[in-house]
C-alpha cells in the first residue's frame, strides 16, 4: 500500500514499529499518521541552504517570476489545478505590517457565523502545524503527517521549496477537509508569490506597507506597493488600509490596470456597534488599521452568500462602497465578537509569571517596533507603579535577515532597559527537539555573530545617550537596583537566556525546563539586581522566531 511504500522508503520502520516485525506490521504501516518528527525533518531539506540563498536572491531579480510559474508545475504533478482551488472560496492578504492579524481576525469573524474556516499563514511561532489551521486551530499531528507524506511522495524528484510545499499542502487540506472558505496570508510580497497561483479569490487586502525584504521586492516603498497590489485579480474586490501618498498612488493604479474594484478602508472608531466603541483582543493602536480590514473583508465575503439564504440581508448594514457594520437590538452580528474573541499569539501578548511580566512583540520593521515601543510604555507604565520596591526592565532581542539591526535597537532606547540580553533563534541547545524550528538559511556562525554585532550596537547607542545627559532612573518609577545602563549579554539559546533572566523566580519556566543551562560565574554575579527585584519586566521583540522560541517555554499550553 501507499503508506507501507512510504515508510520503506523514509527508512523509519526501525525507529517506530515497538512489534515484533517492521516489515509484516499493519499496525504499523497503517499507523503512518504517528510520525510527525520524521514529516518534519524531511519538510527541513527543503529548505533553502545558506550557501546558496544569495544565488536564488539574484535569480528572483532577474526573472522574478520563476518561482511562481514553477508553482503551477508543482500543483500539477501532486493532482490538483489552479481550477480545482477555486472551490476554496479564498480570501487573500498581503501587506508588510498586521496581514496576520487581520487575517486572524477575518478568520474568527467568519467562524463566528459557523462557517468551516481554512487559514494558511507564515511563519510559525513554536510548531510548523500552526501555518495551516482548521478552525482556528492548527491542524493534528494525524493530518498533518497524512497529507504531508501523500503530497511529499506525488513531488518525489525535483522538490519545490520550503514555503512552496507548505502553500501546496494547504491547498491539499483544505480541499480534503472540506473548508467553507480559506483565509490565505502572502509569503513575501505578493505578484510573484506562490500564494498568487490562486487565480479567484473572493476578495483581497492589502495591510499597511513599509519597506522590508528589499532584495526581493525592490528599494523603494513605492516598488514594494507595486509587488503588493499584484494580487489583485479582475472584477474581484479589493481593499486596502490607508497608506502613504506614494504607495497608495501605486495601489490605485495597479487596481486600475487590472480591473480590480477599489476601496479605502475607514478608520475603527467610524464603525458604530450601538453598544459603544468596537472592542479588541489584539492590544496596540496598530491594531485598529487591521481590525477595520478585517470587517470589509468579512463583509465582502459574507455578501457572496446572501442569495443562498446563509446569511440573512438583515444582519449586516451595506452601503455602495463601504460598510459601517451595525449590531441590531434584535441580536448582535459575530462581528464585533469576532474582533473580541481573536487570538494571535505572539503579537503584543503579556503573560504574567509571578514577578514577571513577559511583553511578547515580533516587531521587526521600523513601523511596527516604534508601535511596539509605544505599547510597551504605554503598559508598563499602568503595570511598574503598583510594585512595592525596585523593578527591574529587560530586553531580549534578535533580528535576521536583511534588517537593520541597529535602526531598531535605537527605536528601544527610551525605554530605559537595565539589561539587554541577545540570542539567536535557537530554543535550546538540544537539536533534537527543535526540529519545527530549525532554520538552514543561515549558518550557526552567522547568527551568532549577528548577536554580538546587535550587542555591539546597543552598546553604542546607550553610550550615546549617556554622554547626552539622559536620566537614569524613570521618570514615575521606583529606584531601579542596576544603577547603570549598561548591562548587555549574549546567550547561546533562548532557553539560556530566559532561565538567566528569570532567575529560577518563573515557576512556568522552572517547570517547563529539564535542566538549568550552565552560566559561568561573571554572568551570574550581574544577576543580583533581577534575583531582588520587586518585579521584572521583560520585552522580547525583533523578530517572530525569537518570540515564537520564548513561547514555546514561557506557554506550554501553546506549545502543546
Amino acid at each position: 500500500p501507499h503508506t507501507y511504500r512510504v515508510l520503506l522508503k523514509k527508512e523509519v520502520m526501525q525507529h517506530i514499529c515497538k512489534h515484533a516485525s517492521a516489515t509484516t506490521c499493519l499496525e504499523c504501516v497503517a499507523g503512518i499518521n504517528i510520525f510527525p518528527k520524521e514529516a518534519v525533518c524531511a519538510l527541513n531539506t527543503l529548505q533553502t541552504n545558506a550557501s546558496v540563498l544569495d544565488q536564488v536572491r539574484k535569480e528572483r531579480s532577474e526573472l522574478p517570476d520563476r518561482q511562481l510559474q514553477a508553482m503551477y508545475g508543482f500543483l500539477h504533478r501532486t493532482g490538483l489545478t489552479v481550477e480545482d482551488l477555486d472551490p476554496l472560496n479564498i480570501i487573500h492578504v498581503t501587506g508588510t505590517k498586521g496581514k496576520g492579524s487581520t487575517c486572524a481576525f477575518t478568520e474568527r469573524i467568519l467562524r463566528g457565523y459557523g462557517f468551516r474556516t481554512g487559514f494558511y499563514s507564515s511563519p510559525h511561532l513554536i510548531q510548523v502545524r500552526e501555518r495551516i489551521r482548521i478552525n482556528g486551530q492548527p491542524i493534528s499531528k494525524e493530518l498533518f503527517t497524512k497529507y504531508f507524506w501523500e503530497v511529499y511522495d506525488q513531488l518525489d524528484g525535483s522538490m519545490p521549496g520550503y514555503f512552496c510545499f507548505l502553500t501546496i499542502l494547504a491547498f491539499h487540506v483544505f480541499l480534503r477537509e472540506r473548508v467553507d472558505l480559506a483565509v490565505v496570508e502572502v509569503g513575501i510580497g505578493g505578484a510573484y508569490d506562490c500564494t498568487n497561483i490562486i487565480r479567484k479569490p473572493w476578495v483581497c487586502g492589502i495591510s499597511s506597507l513599509e519597506i522590508d525584504h528589499m532584495s526581493i521586492l525592490g528599494d523603494s516603498i513605492e516598488e514594494i506597493a507595486w509587488q503588493k497590489a499584484g494580487i489583485f485579480k479582475p472584477g474581484v474586490p479589493g481593499f486596502t488600509v490607508r497608506q502613504p501618498a506614494g504607495p497608495m498612488t501605486v495601489i490605485k493604479d495597479r487596481a486600475k490596470e487590472k480591473g480590480c474594484p477599489l476601496w479605502v478602508c475607514p478608520d475603527l472608531e467610524q464603525y458604530e456597534t450601538g453598544a459603544g466603541p468596537v472592542h479588541l483582543s489584539l492590544a496596540g493602536q496598530q491594531q485598529h488599521c487591521n481590525a477595520s480590514l478585517a470587517l470589509q473583508l468579512s463583509k465582502t465575503w459574507l455578501e457572496r452568500y446572501r442569495q443562498s439564504g446563509v446569511i440573512k440581508p438583515s444582519i449586516l448594514s451595506v452601503s455602495p462602497h463601504i460598510f459601517y457594520p451595525t449590531l441590531l437590538p434584535r441580536g448582535p452580528s459575530p462581528l464585533s465578537p469576532g474582533l473580541e474573541a481573536t487570538e494571535w499569539p505572539g503579537r503584543t501578548q503579556t503573560l504574567r509569571h509571578g514577578p514577571i511580566t513577559y511583553y511578547l512583540d515580533g516587531a521587526h520593521t521600523t513601523g511596527s517596533m516604534q508601535a511596539c515601543v509605544h505599547w510597551f510604555r504605554q503598559q508598563t507604565q499602568q503595570e511598574e507603579g503598583g510594585h512595592r520596591g525596585p523593578v527591574v526592565r529587560v530586553l531580549l532581542f534578535n533580528a535576521t535577515g536583511e534588517r537593520d539591526s541597529a535602526a531598531l535597537l535605537k527605536l528601544l532606547v527610551p525605554c530605559q532597559f537595565d539589561f539587554t540580553v541577545f540570542c539567536p533563534n535557537i530554543t535550546e541547545t538540544i537539536t533534537e527537539n527543535n526540529a519545527d524550528q530549525q532554520n538552514f538559511n543561515v549558518s550557526m556562525e552567522n547568527v551568532l555573530t549577528r548577536c554580538l554585532d546587535n550587542q555591539s550596537s546597543w552598546q553604542r547607542l546607550s553610550e550615546t545617550e549617556t554622554q547626552q545627559g539622559s536620566e537614569l532612573l524613570i521618570p514615575d518609577r521606583l529606584p531601579l537596583l542596576a544603577k547603570t545602563r549598561t548591562h548587555t549579554l549574549v546567550f547561546p539559546c533562548i532557553l539560556s537566556a530566559l532561565q538567566w533572566i528569570g532567575q529560577e523566580r518563573d515557576g512556568v519556566l522552572a517547570a517547563a525546563a529539564s535542566s538549568l543551562v550552565p552560566v559561568q560565574t561573571s554572568v551570574l554575579a550581574k544577576a543580583t539586581a533581577l534575583k531582588e527585584a520587586a518585579h521584572i519586566s521583560v520585552l522580547v521583540t525583533g523578530s517572530l522566531h525569537l518570540v515564537g522560541g520564548a513561547l514555546k517555554h514561557l506557554d506550554p499550553s501553546i506549545a502543546s
